[in-house]
């Protein structure tokens, strides 16, 4: 399935469109069109680059790396003003390479630069001498021998070194003698020291001092690195800066920074965090004073700037199993000035479907509450009409609900509430209609580090509901299961192994008992890759029914290629069956495949093509499918 989705919050001229460096359309102004523009006398160069020892018909991915930061390289067709232009250039890039090096634990490499056969330090004297056009530039790096850490010691003074904490030392910081000496690996360990004084209490914790000594000889890295720890300090009060119609004591409270509690910079982050996910600010800065007040606690300001209030958003999407489809939504993110949200959301689908009863439609308004019972608490009420009519039944239903929703921990969080649910359905047992009164209770454990693009961690969830039909008064109970790990085997993100097994079970006197679009299907892009859209569970008559209960299982290898570039290989299995619980008697449904990806900022851009080994009538041969965001 392909989506475009637009997000509007006010109405803005329209110029040129580019997607991912490629433009697509509208006019280009000027200056995209030359880099000349507005600079007086552009003065063009050429470059040569060469590493020594390194194979100059194939350049290595250091050479890369470093062509990758030289200015003269990366903006050659951006044109500097005059000779001078041209030697500050040079200049900034011998700063660049000597830093890129250093990075890399080359202490005693040599950068030559030289501009039309003269030293780069002779012709910064005599710039007028540099006539040539273009003028030809000759970069030479010599990277020379890669250091290794050496000894490595971290001190600390202030009022924590009477505290006794056990506080890290060299190695703990990930100074490791014999390691190699990258600078970054020194910065780290500095950022780590300093973090872990504030996160004690002591939040004007800073690097005082830094020595680092190259040894030469046994080609060693000596690293000093003093800190001072400051005073400790206690969380003073809050007070809220910048909003216009949020409203500051809100702010405040939702933010939830316990005043005379230690200060901990585990607990700005968490509180900052909160206030994103409200979606009404642009902006978030937290700002502790410069000093202690008289009781020994730090007051600290919150500023925020606001969004724009109302925001609207539309889309289009076609699959060649579901048609063509339109959908959109209105938000307005804070409604009486504590970041209630009020939603309009709509979808139809199946548009271009010959019979009008077979197209899709979905209309839903949702108004949510956030701290209607303390930070930690949310409120949120929606009301719902929904039309399915996938291959294998037709559902036209109304819902409303409202639940209570409690965060435990960062990780832990609990959904409760109430539901009433009526259908008219039509499936292979014919015409049925339902009205449900439930009560679902929903735990979530989510600890991964991207919900888009998860490298490590682990998603769970566990969801019960018991619930009355009063039309058929029957008694039922829903429930599933999900849990998703992921393990890096190679760097942090180079090559992923992802994995995710679910199941799922209905107590119910029979099938027909349970609504249609409540039952366990399986196939399409959420569950079973390859397979038509709900096509893969128990039949009767060859068509698919629909189950009681479920099991899948989704594996994926995921290998990052470049920066913005990865591939995947993906195995997904399983089966719905007509028993209360997973009786295997239904061979499993197995779908392999592979997809790129492209990583962009606000996530991976998904292809995939499936495969189904053992199609079913209304399965295709392969399916595609197009998303953001990681399969799981």
């Amino acid at each position: 399935m392909i989506s475009l989705w637009f997000s509007l919050t006010a109405v803005a001229p329209a110029y040129a469109f580019e997607l991912f460096g490629f433009h697509l359309w509208g006019e280009k102004t000027d200056s995209e069109e030359t880099d000349t523009v507005g600079v007086p006398d552009p003065t063009a160069y050429s470059v040569e680059f060469r590493v020594v020892g390194e194979n100059e018909d194939h350049p290595s991915k250091i050479e890369k790396e470093l062509q990758s930061v030289s200015l003269l390289v990366r903006e050659i067709k951006q044109l500097p003003s005059g000779t001078s232009g041209v030697l500050a250039r040079a200049t900034k890039d011998f700063e660049r390479l000597i830093g890129k090096l250093y990075e890399d634990g080359y202490y005693g490499a040599l950068v030559e630069i030289t501009v039309a056969e003269v030293p780069l330090n002779q012709a910064l004297l005599h710039p007028e001498k540099i006539t040539q056009r273009p003028v030809p530039i000759l970069v030479v790096v010599n990277r020379g021998p890669q250091f290794h850490i050496g000894q490595a010691e971290v001190f600390y003074r202030g009022p924590i070194t009477k505290e006794q904490l056990d506080l890290p030392n060299a190695q703990a910081l990930g100074l490791i003698e014999g390691a190699p000496a990258f600078s970054s690996s020194v910065v780290s360990a500095e950022k780590k020291a300093v973090q872990s004084l504030k996160d004690q209490g002591y939040p004007f914790a800073k690097v005082e001092r830094r020595q680092l000594l190259a040894n030469h000889a046994n080609r060693a890295l000596k690293v000093k690195i003093n800190l001072l720890s400051g005073p400790y300090a206690r969380f003073g009060p809050v007070t809220v800066s910048g909003t216009v119609k949020m409203d500051p004591h809100f702010v405040r409270e939702y933010a939830n920074i316990p005043q005379g509690s230690q200060w901990d910079a585990d607990i700005i982050s968490a509180a900052e965090s909160k206030l994103r996910d409200l979606e009404v600010f642009s902006s978030i800065r937290f700002e502790p004073a410069k000093k202690l007040d008289q009781n020994g606690e730090l007051p600290l300001t919150i500023v925020v700037a606001e969004r724009p209030r109302k925001v609207f958003g539309f889309g289009a999407n076609y699959s060649s199993n579901e048609g063509v489809g339109v959908e959109g939504y209105w938000r307005h993110r804070n409604l009486f000035g504590q970041a209630e949200r009020l939603s309009i959301t709509g979808a139809v689908g199946q548009l271009l479907a010959v019979d009008n009863e077979q197209i899709e439609y979905a209309a839903r308004v949702t108004f949510e509450k956030p701290g209607v019972l303390g930070p930690l608490t949310s409120f949120s009420t929606s009301a719902a009409a929904v039309q399915e009519n996938p291959d294998n039944y037709r559902s036209t239903s109304l819902t409303y609900d409202l639940y209570l929703s409690r965060e435990f921990t960062d990780a832990l969080s609990v959904r409760a509430g109430g539901e009433v649910y009526f259908a008219k359905e039509r499936d292979v047992f014919g015409r049925n209609d339902y009205f449900l009164i439930g009560l679902p209770i929903n735990l979530t454990y989510d600890t991964r580090n991207d919900t888009l693009n998860p490298t490590k961690g682990v998603d769970a969830t566990l969801f019960f509901e018991p619930a009355y039909d009063v039309r058929g008064k029957t008694e039922n109970l829903y429930s599933n299961a999900s849990i998703a790990s992921y393990l890096p085997i190679m760097g942090e993100d180079q090559l992923v192994l992802a994995g995710r097994v679910s199941t799922g079970a209905i107590i119910a006197p029979s099938v027909r008992d349970v609504p249609a679009a409540r039952r366990f299907f399986l196939g399409g892009g959420g569950t079973i890759r390859g397979y038509a859209y709900k096509n893969v569970g128990p039949r009767i008559d060859d068509q698919v029914a629909g189950g009681r209960s479920f099991i899948l299982f989704n594996g994926e290898i995921r290998s990052k290629i470049t920066e913005n570039l990865g591939v995947v290989g993906f195995v997904d299995a399983g089966a719905a069956y007509l028993t209360q619980f997973p009786s295997f008697d239904e061979t499993l449904s197995i779908g392999v495949g592979g997809g790129i990806r492209y990583f962009t900022p606000v996530g991976p851009l998904r292809l995939d093509v499936g495969v189904p080994l053992d199609p079913k009538r209304n399965d295709p041969p392969l399916a595609l499918y197009i998303g953001l965001s990681q399969a799981f």
